[in-house]
């Protein structure tokens, strides 16, 4: 079988799962449209400020517009939130005191966030006094909801913060649904808990048809450079939630005295509101990438996640190798397909906030963009490729294409 062949086989084999891709993106779409007309969206909205951004419309009202299609009260959108790791740290660090306690439900959090949570002398939570502990997933990777409760009840009255991270990380486990984040919600409130209840939704947004904040998480956290920026916002991150904690971490943003009410952008908003506005398409063509290349991949043999016959919870996909050079050489072939420096020749290093050495492919128009088609691991058994993005699904299959010609 030519490698035109497999894609045009696995294409045909994947029109039940493109459909339900295509119902969730319309209905999505529809949603955002409407988040904009809600806040009566023009041209002034736009506008770049200098300086403290005192009265900057765009600035409030985007954050508005996030909320609305995002399913929560309030937001903040900011170019200051410089990655989803920096939107966690002002999101924990804005909600948490110190003696509080958080119990993160999904197991150990992806490897950028532990330094944050564990770090020595760096200014982590565990520096102010802000323990933070970690109940295993299940077997198939599923919420172990007595060890939950269990690990509720030990830590008590401190308890001030349910984590959840929804995306799988750099872990084989599918990411959470949000009907899973519901029934965590809902399981959390009903032995008591009257904490916040904050979701890392990093690569989640847009995937399916409600979001975290829709079904009881009091906190949302993202970066502008993955799903919700639509691959035209330049940086950037948000937070949205109720308006309690959104306060309370707009003033760990900027400064406890002055909150959400400063915030400039000199080179103007449109980017922002038109990332978000092509989001859910941009989305759905890296959901049908995604499918596309596990099609192929599993039709050769390669074991990949989420299995195909289910839609899945965000945009990341893993594909298992069985040599550190089949990994590698995977990652280059999604380098030499990329728009933007195609002609470098990848090597792992030692990546800032992670305990083995990366190999990450990334030729984007913005830069380290997971939204945009990349794919990246870490060098190490078991070993597992993550694939991610792609603006159009053409990209997406001449990628794909290139990589079967080296795998076949």
């Amino acid at each position: 079988m030519t490698v035109e062949e497999l894609i045009k086989s696995s294409e045909g084999q994947l029109k039940a799962q493109f459909a339900i891709a295509d119902e969730i993106s319309e209905y999505n779409q529809e949603k955002v449209l409407k988040a904009f007309n809600k806040r009566s969206i023009a041209l002034r909205h736009f506008n770049s400020t200098t300086g403290y951004g005192y009265g900057d419309e765009g600035r409030f009202v985007l954050g508005d517009v996030f909320a609305d299609a995002l399913g929560a009260e309030a937001g903040i959108v900011s170019p200051a939130l410089l990655s989803g790791t920096h939107a966690l740290t002002v999101g924990l660090f804005g909600v948490l005191r110190t003696g509080d306690g958080v119990l993160s439900v999904s197991g150990m959090p992806y490897d950028t966030i532990r330094g944050v949570i564990y770090g020595d002398g760096n200014g982590s939570l565990k520096d102010f006094g802000i323990s933070f502990d970690c109940t295993e997933l299940t077997a198939d990777g599923k919420f172990d909801f007595s060890a939950v409760k269990a690990d509720m009840a030990r830590i008590g009255d401190k308890l001030k913060m349910i984590y959840i991270q929804r995306s799988r990380g750099y872990e084989l486990r599918d990411a959470f649904t949000v009907a899973e984040i519901a029934e965590m919600c809902e399981f959390v409130r009903g032995l008591g808990f009257t904490g916040c209840i904050f979701v890392d939704n990093c690569y989640g947004e847009f995937v399916e048809k409600q979001e975290p904040c829709d079904v009881g998480a009091d906190v949302a956290v993202g970066s502008l450079i993955k799903n919700p920026g639509g691959g035209l916002a330049p940086t950037g991150g948000y937070i949205v939630g109720t308006e309690k904690y959104v306060d309370l971490i707009g003033r760990r943003l900027t400064a406890p005295s002055i909150g959400n009410e400063v915030g400039s952008y000199a080179y103007g908003w449109r980017l922002f509101y038109q990332g978000l506005f092509m989001a859910p398409h941009t989305v759905n063509q890296a959901i049908k990438g995604s499918f596309l290349i596990g099609k192929c991949m599993e039709n050769l043999g390669y074991e990949n996640f989420p299995k195909l016959d289910k839609t899945p919870s965000d945009i990341t996909r893993a594909i298992r190798f069985d040599t550190a050079e089949q990994l590698c050489a995977f990652i280059q072939s999604v380098q030499e397909a990329s728009p933007i420096d195609s002609f470098v020749t990848l090597e792992a290093w030692d990546m800032p906030g992670y305990d083995s050495k990366v190999i990450m492919a990334a030729g984007c128009f913005v830069e380290g963009a997971s939204i945009e088609l990349s794919a990246d691991a870490p060098v190490k058994p078991p070993y597992t490729a993550y694939f991610q993005g792609g603006l159009t699904y053409e990209h997406c299959k001449y990628a794909l294409k290139k990589i079967l010609e080296k795998l076949m």
